[in-house]
C-alpha cells in the first residue's frame, strides 16, 4: 500500500476509537454542563460548589482509569497524567477558599510536575525551550510589581513549572505525517490553553479585574486539562495519520 493512501482498516479502527472516546467522556460534558448552569457563586465557599468544581476534573480521572483498563493496560503515562489529574482536583478543593489559595498552587505546581514527567525530556528541543523561557521571563516581569509576601515567590516558581510543561509537551510535536502523533498535540494544545487560563486568572486576581475572567479561566482551564487527559489514547504503532505495508 502506498504510504499516502488511508489504510481502511485504520479508518475502521479510528472510528471506532474516536466513538468509544466520546463515550468515555460523556460524565466530563455532562458535569461540566452542571458547572456552568449552576455557576455558583464564588462568595459562597461550601463543600458543595468544591465539589460540583472538582466533578469534571474526578470524571477525566474516570476516563482515564476506564480507557486504560478497557485497552488492558495501565502504562506509565497514563498513570502520571491520571497523579496530574488527582493534583488538580485538589488544587481546585482548595482554591474554593481563598485563606487556601497558597496551598492550591502547590497542588496545581504539583499537577504540571507530574505531567512535565509524564512528557519525558527527550527531544530536548532547546528552540522551543528559549521561547517558553523568554515568555515565561517577560510575563512574571509584567506582574512582578504588583506581587506580595510568599506570592513574589510563589508565582515565580509556579510559572517556572508551567512554563517547563508547556516546552516539554510542544517539544515533543513533529509535523511531519510519519512523526506525526494527535497524542502529542493535544497534549501540547492542553497545555498552551493552560498557560492561557492561568494566565488570566494571574492577571485577573493580582493585576486589575478583567471582564468575563472566570468564565474564560474554567473554559480554559476544562479544556486544557480534557486535552491533556486524551492524549493517553494515543498508540505508538496505530497514532500516525497514514500507514504503509
Amino acid at each position: 500500500m502506498d504510504i499516502l493512501e488511508p489504510n481502511p482498516r485504520y479508518k475502521k479502527s479510528s472510528l471506532a476509537t474516536v466513538r468509544g472516546t466520546i463515550s468515555k467522556l460523556l460524565p466530563f460534558f455532562m458535569s461540566c454542563s452542571v458547572y456552568f448552569v449552576l455557576w455558583i457563586p464564588l462568595s459562597e465557599p461550601s463543600l458543595y460548589s468544591a465539589l460540583i468544581k472538582c466533578l469534571p476534573i474526578i470524571s477525566l480521572e474516570f476516563f482515564i482509569v476506564v480507557h486504560s483498563l478497557g485497552g488492558g493496560t495501565f502504562n506509565s503515562y497514563a498513570r502520571k497524567i491520571l497523579l496530574g489529574l488527582i493534583f488538580s482536583a485538589l488544587g481546585d478543593l482548595c482554591l474554593i477558599w481563598q485563606d487556601y489559595f497558597l496551598y492550591g498552587m502547590v497542588m496545581f505546581g504539583l499537577a504540571h510536575l507530574m505531567y512535565t514527567i509524564a512528557f519525558g525530556l527527550r527531544p530536548l528541543n532547546v528552540r522551543v525551550f528559549i521561547v517558553f523561557a523568554i515568555f515565561s521571563v517577560t510575563f512574571y516581569s509584567v506582574i512582578f510589581p504588583y506581587l506580595h509576601g510568599p506570592f513574589v515567590y510563589m508565582v515565580a516558581g509556579y510559572i517556572s513549572l508551567i512554563g517547563t510543561m508547556a516546552w516539554r509537551a510542544m517539544a515533543r510535536v513533529s509535523l511531519a505525517s510519519h512523526n506525526f502523533s494527535w497524542a502529542y498535540l493535544s497534549a501540547a494544545l492542553g497545555s498552551l490553553v493552560f498557560m492561557v487560563s492561568d494566565g488570566v486568572l494571574a492577571v485577573d486576581k493580582f493585576c486589575f479585574p478583567i471582564s468575563n475572567s472566570r468564565t474564560i479561566i474554567m473554559v480554559t482551564y476544562y479544556g486544557a486539562q480534557a486535552l491533556i487527559a486524551l492524549s493517553i489514547t494515543g498508540n505508538s504503532q496505530d497514532d500516525f495519520m497514514w500507514k504503509s505495508r
